[in-house]
């Protein structure tokens, strides 16, 4: 009797030995992946403080749009991890976009901009919404300037932004501005503090999920400083996907070749940036990682698996500047400022 005690206690005090032991991830597991920077300069758009300043205004103004309902931050909020946690979009008089708007924090980072890469980088990028008529809808860059030059504060704040240019409003000027604000939204995480070498920044259930998330291939696409928005692929590589309407990148390219293949998203802050995939059809972070299993990878995870690497995932939730997307007081509207336009 006190044998088969012994043996049991014995038994069970092993099993918590072994369960609590440590999770170690390899070095060489972690050589693929990189640390968020403190900045992500363009040599192209140097950044200012002025200018950037001039951005965030831009950023958050609703004068930029045909209605002067959406900015830039209605799709992309800043204080929602930059998105709006729609499917598609909400732009002018109610039209909605085909495809899921992404995240802009971290976003400069990427090696272009949209699902399909048509733009090169955020500067690029940020001149699209505004002409678009689903989206913001102003007819054309005139209109955009008309509105800029009607009030002298915004006037001199490009002025101040583009030093020593004979006529600093210009579109490609609110572009960059835009663009040096956008530079700065950046997230760092508990995964950043791990890679410079704090092993407790992350959980042994956490540092489990990241070994199945390598064991099972996703880092093959989702690797680098963002995990993820360094490379495009098609979806549906093992299994094709069911939605076929979306052609992706071969829309732009015009190349039979690229069907379907889109630009892979970051991982940073998915969490918090659903619906997920192109569509946005993907309503959960659980459902997203099982469908790339599926269709990427060729995999059936389990629901552990899934809540396993999910749990990881969740470690790179970043820290939102808040003071930096704190929204700025705006330029006063003039007599000569153009109305908003339902049409």
């Amino acid at each position: 009797m006190k044998r088969t005690l012994f043996l049991t206690t014995f038994f069970f005090t092993m099993i918590g030995v072994f369960s609590a032991a440590a999770v170690e991830i390899p070095a060489a597991k972690l050589r693929a992946f990189k640390p968020l920077p403190s900045s992500m300069e363009s040599a192209a758009n140097p950044s200012s403080l002025a200018k950037i300043d001039l951005g965030r205004m831009l950023y958050y103004d609703h004068r930029l749009s045909k209605s002067q309902k959406f900015s830039c931050n209605s799709c992309h909020m800043l204080d929602k991890y930059g998105v709006d946690n729609e499917a598609t979009s909400e732009g002018h008089k109610g039209q909605r976009g085909d495809r899921n708007s992404p995240t802009v924090y971290n976003a400069a980072g990427h090696m272009a901009q949209f699902w399909d890469g048509r733009a090169k980088d955020v500067e690029a990028q940020a001149k699209g919404p505004i002409l678009n008529p689903v989206e913001m809808a102003m007819p054309d860059e005139k209109s955009v300037i008309v509105v800029l030059k009607s009030m002298p504060e915004y006037v001199a704040l490009f002025a101040k932004a583009f030093p020593g240019t004979k006529d600093a409003v210009t579109y490609d000027n609110m572009a960059n501005a835009i663009g040096a604000f956008e530079r700065g939204l950046i997230t760092p995480s508990r995964w950043d503090k791990f890679l410079a070498g704090d092993q407790k920044a992350l959980t042994d259930v956490e540092k489990a999920g990241f070994l199945k998330f390598t064991e099972a291939g996703c880092a093959a696409c989702h690797s680098g400083v963002l995990l993820g928005g360094s490379m495009y692929q098609k979806l549906g590589v093992v299994k094709p996907y069911p939605d076929t309407k979306d052609v992706g990148r071969a829309k732009v390219t015009k190349s039979e070749a690229e069907k379907f293949y889109f630009k892979v998203p970051s991982l940073r802050n998915v969490e918090k940036t659903g619906p997920y995939l192109h569509n946005g059809q993907t309503k959960t972070l659980a459902e997203a990682i099982s469908a790339m299993g599926d269709y990427q990878l060729g995999m059936k995870l389990t629901a552990a698996e899934v809540g396993s690497i999910g749990a990881w995932l969740k470690s790179l939730t970043g820290e939102v500047p808040l003071n930096y997307i704190a929204k700025p007081k705006l330029p006063a509207s003039t007599a000569s400022t153009p109305r908003a336009s339902a049409d």
